[in-house]
């Protein structure tokens, strides 16, 4: 004899509604991002690269502090895996000062889009460190992410081969933040993560700021650029970690891409940048891979 069960309706839409709800956060979340990039560029055209990535952690930690701190007191520094935590922070410290250099010499779109080729190497290192099948569709949209991204910095792109250097040097602090993120989300609370990576970026690029402080007198507009850059980046992670835990990986992971789109039209509506054809097809590729990704994730054996 045997026996079938059935998921309750109520219970299907629940799980639809908590789905929904972590797309929408993860697509608030690459906004963020896409707005503090474009931001970055903006004021690295005045001042050092450093200075600007200090500005935002500090005014990151300075805003959590002030709003969570009276209601979590020690919760925003208990862990159980402090060292995990604080690699972790290191790693997106490295990873937000290298896109920023990469930034300052390339265009907020084409950045953006060799960064994308982090999803795909998380497939790639799954393998060896996770013991997951890659399996062909995985070594297929390996290979076309990285064909994309050649198309995007081929020589005669225009684009400046240091800013690239700066990208490709982003992409591997990114993964080592991603791996750390999925290690440590089962064991740790999403406040704490965020104050500590606040934490060590501002005790980072603090002690940087003797040697980077300069440039002229920021307008009033400039100093709210300053500190939005602390806002948008520590919201957008806030709702990128919520919404993990809301949806399924292989669920966000195409919703990803909607970064790319809002940085093409941010670099667009602020600095008049088109892509041309060739590197259009570059992203078009980067981000089909990308999807091959996702599509292998949600089909993958569990």
């Amino acid at each position: 004899m045997t026996m079938t069960t059935s998921v309750p309706m109520g219970g299907t839409g629940l799980v639809l509604g908590r789905s929904l709800r972590g797309v929408l956060l993860y697509a608030a979340a690459v906004l963020f991002f896409a707005t503090m990039d474009t931001t970055t560029k903006t004021l690295a055209a005045h001042w050092a690269v450093p200075l600007i990535v200090a500005a935002r952690y500090l005014s990151n930690l300075a805003l959590m502090a002030a709003v969570l701190g009276p209601s979590q007191g020690r919760r925003l520094v208990r862990t159980h895996r402090t060292g995990l935590v604080l690699l972790r922070g290191l790693a997106l410290a490295v990873a937000s000062l290298t896109f920023a250099l990469a930034l300052e010499r390339m265009p907020v779109a084409e950045t953006t889009a060799v960064t994308f080729l982090l999803p795909i190497l998380v497939v790639l290192v799954a393998g060896p460190l996770l013991g997951e099948r890659i399996g062909r569709l995985g070594w297929v949209a390996a290979a076309a992410g990285f064909a994309g991204v050649l198309l995007i910095v081929r020589p005669g792109s225009g684009l400046d081969a240091v800013g690239v250097g700066f990208v490709l040097l982003n992409v591997l602090a990114g993964l080592a933040y991603q791996l750390l993120s999925r290690l440590l989300a089962g064991t740790e609370s999403t406040l704490a993560m965020l104050f500590l990576t606040a934490l060590v970026g501002s005790v980072a690029f603090g002690l940087a700021l003797p040697w980077t402080w300069g440039g002229p007198m920021p307008t009033p507009g400039q100093l709210l650029l300053f500190l939005s850059l602390g806002v948008t980046g520590g919201v957008g992670h806030y709702l990128l970690t919520s919404a993990y835990r809301y949806a399924p990986a292989s669920l966000l992971a195409p919703v990803q891409y909607l970064q790319l789109v809002w940085a093409a039209l941010l670099g667009w509506l602020v600095f008049g940048h088109v892509p041309d054809a060739v590197s259009g097809l570059g992203m078009a590729v980067v981000v089909g891979s990308g999807l091959m990704v996702a599509l292998r994730s949600r089909h993958a054996p569990r």
